[in-house]
Formats: C-alpha cells, structure tokens, sequence
C-alpha cells in the first residue's frame, strides 16, 4: 500500500511553522511514503522564494507544488529552475521557467505529481486543463516513467474540479483541488479508484478570511476601500488529504480529509 498526505495551500510564516513542526513526526506515525504541499501562498501570503522552498523540502515535504500565484514574489522565475522539487502548473505557456511536473519515487514506487490551473472564473491564460491532463499522463504513466500520478487541480469552480476528477477516474491516483482554501466535505474514492476531493482545504491560520486578517477583509467589505490583507495568526491547522493507494489493483482505497493542528 503507497500511502501519500497532499497538503492544501501553505498559507505566510505561521503555515510553514506548522508545517515544520508537526509533518516529520506525523509523517512517521502514519507511515506515509510521499507528502506533496501546495506551496504557493507561503511567502507573506503570495508566490514562493527559493529560501522558503528549501526549507520546506528539507522539514518532511517531497514535493512543493504552486498555483495562480505562482509569480508573485520577485525573481522567482529566476530561482525555480534550480528547485529540483517544485513544479509550476503544467498548463501555463511551455515558454514559462520550471518544471511541469514531478516524478518522486520510493521503495521502487514512481509518483508523478502534476497541477493544472482552471480557467472558470480564474485570471491566467492557460491551456485546456482536461487535455494537458492527458498529456501529462501520457509522458509520465505511459511513457512507463511513472507507475502512477496525481494530479491537483487549483481553481475557482468546484463544477470543473468534479469534471476533471471524473474525466481521470481509473487513470490517475487521486484528483485534488486547491485554490479556494476552504475543505470541502467531499473526499471520496471513485468508481474506477481514483481519489477525490473538491478542495482540501489551506494550511494557515483559520481565525481570518482565507489566512488573512479578519478585520482588513471585512473592512473591504463594508466600504470598499483598499486595505492591506496581512496574514492571519491564530487557529493554525494543517488542511490535507490522506490517500491509500494499492498498486497491484491500481485503484485508492482511502480519501480522507486530515487536519493536524
């Protein structure tokens, strides 16, 4: 059994602190074989920094994946091509730096992990995520590169979450969602074995809106003013979804919903 813990949005410092002190040991207690984060509101709530990156690889975390936002901190088109283990969402243009996907592997085992952006209701430009699906699974799942792939797709619409989960039912481990930093009480096992869930939810401080403080955010709201959003600081949780994954069947048998606090 591959049992793989994907971690909703890291949200500023007090998402990371958590991260740091908590993945090691529950990684151990739960025997899991790959943990992968979406790491993409780490830096102050927007974008990602190399600094930042290693540091989470190096506290537990296999793979760090990225969003919307993945452009956000300054010069970090520049650092990602030299993080080995950070993708940037494969359907953005094949002009753009990084890596598209990730192939990680343990005990003989090959994950590919990929993520793709949704285009309802979301500003980037991208290319269809269903087709680069399929795409990304034919270089990595057949190509025989990978033996399995998960598969994240960040966007707004849990109408296209649900439609790209079960357009990959049977061909990919799991289909997850990030992006909207709400957990969705939807986490189920397809049909055909595929893992499901809408969002799993973000890493950060909940006493907010989003991970952002409370009172700016509702500030905006009464008068519409423009505020800074700084990052929350209170009710810090880990927001994530826990896969068993049987390789001989090549179906999930579990798609849990997990908060660690």
């Amino acid at each position: 059994m591959i049992r793989i813990l994907f971690i909703g949005d890291i949200v500023g410092r007090p998402g990371r602190d958590l991260v740091l002190a908590r993945i090691p040991a529950f990684r151990e207690e739960q025997a899991i074989d790959f943990v992968v984060a979406n790491a993409e509101n780490a830096a102050a709530g927007s974008g990602l920094t190399a600094s930042i990156a290693r540091s989470l690889l190096s506290g537990g975390i296999d793979a760090i994946t990225l969003g919307d936002h993945v452009w956000d901190q300054k010069g970090f088109e520049h650092d990602i091509v030299d993080l080995e283990r950070v993708c940037r969402p494969a359907n953005l243009p094949a002009a753009c730096p990084g890596r598209d996907h990730l192939v990680l592997e343990k005990a003989g085992f090959r994950l590919a992990v990929a993520t793709v952006l949704g285009r309802q209701f979301m500003g980037p430009k991208v290319d269809c995520p269903f087709l680069t699906s399929d795409a990304l699974l034919a270089r990595t799942v057949g190509a025989g590169r990978a033996d399995a792939a998960l598969i994240e797709i960040h966007a707004e619409a849990t109408s296209e979450k649900q439609a790209l989960g079960w357009y990959l039912d049977g061909r990919a481990v799991a289909v997850l969602g990030t992006h909207t930093h709400v957990p969705t009480a939807d986490t189920t096992v397809l049909r055909q074995g595929t893992a499901f869930c809408c969002d799993v939810g973000m890493t950060g401080p909940y006493l907010g809106v989003l991970g952002r403080d409370l009172q700016a955010v509702i500030g905006r709201f009464l008068d519409g003013m423009p505020r800074r959003f700084e990052v929350a600081e209170d009710d810090v949780r880990i927001s994530g979804a826990l896969v068993d994954y049987d390789p001989p069947t090549r179906r999930a048998t579990r798609c849990e919903l997990t908060t660690i606090r």
